[in-house]
């Protein structure tokens, strides 16, 4: 079962909050779109068909969709939170060029941050202008962010995406990970730069830095107890972290991921 929440609506786009409750290993009927889309996954994980290309999506990959394009839909590890922006075509061209959409995105943690910043931005109300303005950051960011390869090791990055996002215990670690996968640590980490064009280290602590995002949002107060609970070595090893994949601070980003208020100013910076 779906259900959406729209949080901001102009003519040439709209954000939505999608909802699915459901709980399938079978693909869905066919869907045709009208407009282009970006989907980007908030919590859980679920699989798309389109073209015949099949694609793991959780919050490290997000997909973008084209007009008139069919996709089906699978739910095996049940339901999950997206963010869904839809764009007619001039408003999407405006954007992004003439560049070919591609159908998945990494989203790497500055993207994620493009992500976190548009739903800031929503809650404010104010759609003209800090709505358009973040979503403009982010089309350019999924349209210079490289894609998932979908080669012959797809379904081994799939499997250790799923131990990492999971927290797998075997997870800890490059050589109890690819013992869990039963490959070599070796093929384990080509397979990562050959799908993802992002080292197996880079993308481990790109999950890290989603979970810090996810706390900084909810007013965590302690970044010492933060990074203790996010397996860093120190509250200083967890804000280079942080710094190197968004280039904020911990400090400030929970002042970007705050909503500005209607009497203060505001500063979109990129």
């Amino acid at each position: 079962m779906l259900s959406a929440d729209v949080l901001a609506e102009r003519p040439e786009f709209s954000v939505a909050s999608v909802t699915c409750r459901s709980d399938h290993r079978d693909w869905s009927a066919a869907e045709d779109h009208r407009a282009y889309r970006v989907v980007l996954v908030r919590r859980g994980r679920f699989r798309r068909r389109a073209g015949g290309v099949c694609a793991d999506l959780d919050p490290t990959v997000a997909y973008v969709g084209r007009p008139g394009e069919e996709d089906q839909f699978a739910h095996p590890a049940g339901g999950d939170v997206c963010t869904s922006i839809g764009l007619t075509a001039a408003q999407w061209h405006a954007l992004a060029g003439t560049q070919r959409p591609r159908s998945t995105v990494y989203v790497d943690a500055a993207l994620d941050l493009a992500h976190r910043r548009l739903l800031a931005a929503a809650r404010t109300g104010d759609i003209g202008y800090a709505v358009a303005e973040r979503l403009s950051v982010l089309v350019t960011r999924v349209v210079g962010t490289s894609p998932p390869g979908g080669g012959p090791d797809a379904g081994l990055v799939a499997a250790a995406r799923d131990a990492i996002g999971a927290d797998h215990p075997a997870a800890s670690g490059l050589l109890p990970l690819a013992d869990l996968l039963d490959v070599s640590p070796y093929r384990l980490s080509r397979a990562f730069t050959r799908e993802l064009g992002v080292s197996l280290t880079r993308y481990r602590n790109r999950v890290r830095v989603g979970r810090a995002l996810d706390r900084l949002e909810a007013g965590a107060p302690s970044l010492a107890m933060l990074a203790a609970d996010l397996g860093f070595a120190d509250q200083a090893h967890l804000c280079r972290t942080i710094r190197e994949h968004v280039g904020h601070t911990p400090t400030a980003l929970r002042r970007l991921l705050a909503p500005t208020s209607a009497g203060g100013p505001v500063r979109w910076d990129r």
